[in-house]
């Protein structure tokens, strides 16, 4: 059994992004038309997944503030609208001046974006995950703590 079999898809994920940063290639890609090619094929197969991850609404690719590409996927609800607090976001992003691609969400920092395949891409659906609950973690703490803006937390009274 090699390394590489025992390894998770994450950790696989993550040395793609670093082999790319070596070679300043992404995917293999060196030119920024050819990556930005890569980045469009990944957010159409990460699409599904984050989907798993949220029930969203998506921005689909288009041409970011500095010059690069991203998509967004936004998730929100009665109560957080009404406290006036930001949707759960998760968003794939190529900035203008990067070698490659990666997601964030509305609060958290950036992930390594190096998928070319549907399997690479369900791979991506914990980190998906980890970015939204962040997300939702963090917008709770905008809101005081106050727990209340998530529906899962209210206790009703039918069972």
């Amino acid at each position: 059994m090699t390394s590489q079999s025992i390894r998770p898809n994450s950790a696989s994920a993550l040395l793609r992004h670093f082999d790319d940063l070596r070679d300043g290639t992404h995917g293999g890609a060196t030119s920024r038309k050819e990556k930005e090619q890569f980045f469009v094929a990944a957010v159409s197969l990460l699409d599904p997944d984050v989907r798993q991850a949220l029930e969203v609404t998506t921005s689909g690719v288009r041409r970011s503030t500095d010059g690069g590409i991203e998509a967004v996927w936004r998730l929100s609800w009665p109560e957080q609208r009404a406290a006036g607090i930001q949707p759960v976001i998760i968003r794939a992003y190529f900035g203008s001046g990067f070698h490659h691609p990666h997601l964030q969400s509305g609060t958290a920092g950036d992930w390594p974006l190096n998928v070319f395949d549907e399997e690479q891409a369900a791979a991506e659906l914990p980190t998906l995950r980890a970015l939204a609950a962040v997300d939702v973690h963090n917008l709770v703490f905008q809101m005081g703590g106050d727990v209340h803006i998530i529906p899962a937390t209210v206790r009703t009274n039918d069972g």
